[in-house]
């Protein structure tokens, strides 16, 4: 059985679809987003704590938005960066506001 050494999480605030946080678990919260339903959303992470072919889990939540549907669909990993893109799968409502997205980096 292998174990995971966490530190302390941390969290961020995006601007213009990018954030830094060198951590390997975090939240980053968007800056305020009107993406019409159907569309995506991209969120650029830079981390100094993640690898090329490092694991991620990622999921979303509402900030301040309280219309559309955020879900996570896909995560890319690179040395130094993550990039998530959360697509509205809501079937008319666009986003409001803020959203969250929180993630866990788990070494390959």
């Amino acid at each position: 059985m292998s174990t995971i050494h966490r530190t302390n999480g941390s969290s961020a605030v995006a601007t213009a679809g990018a954030a830094t946080l060198a951590n390997r678990h975090g939240q980053i919260t968007s800056e305020a987003l009107t993406t019409a339903a159907a569309a995506t959303y991209t969120l650029t992470l830079t981390n100094t704590q993640v690898k090329a072919g490092d694991n991620v889990q990622a999921m979303s939540a509402y900030g301040t938005s309280t219309t559309g549907e955020p879900v996570v669909t896909r995560v890319a990993v690179t040395d130094g960066q993550i990039v998530f893109s959360v697509k509205n799968v809501a079937a008319a409502a666009a986003l409001n506001g803020t959203i969250k997205v929180i993630y866990n980096v788990f070494p390959n």
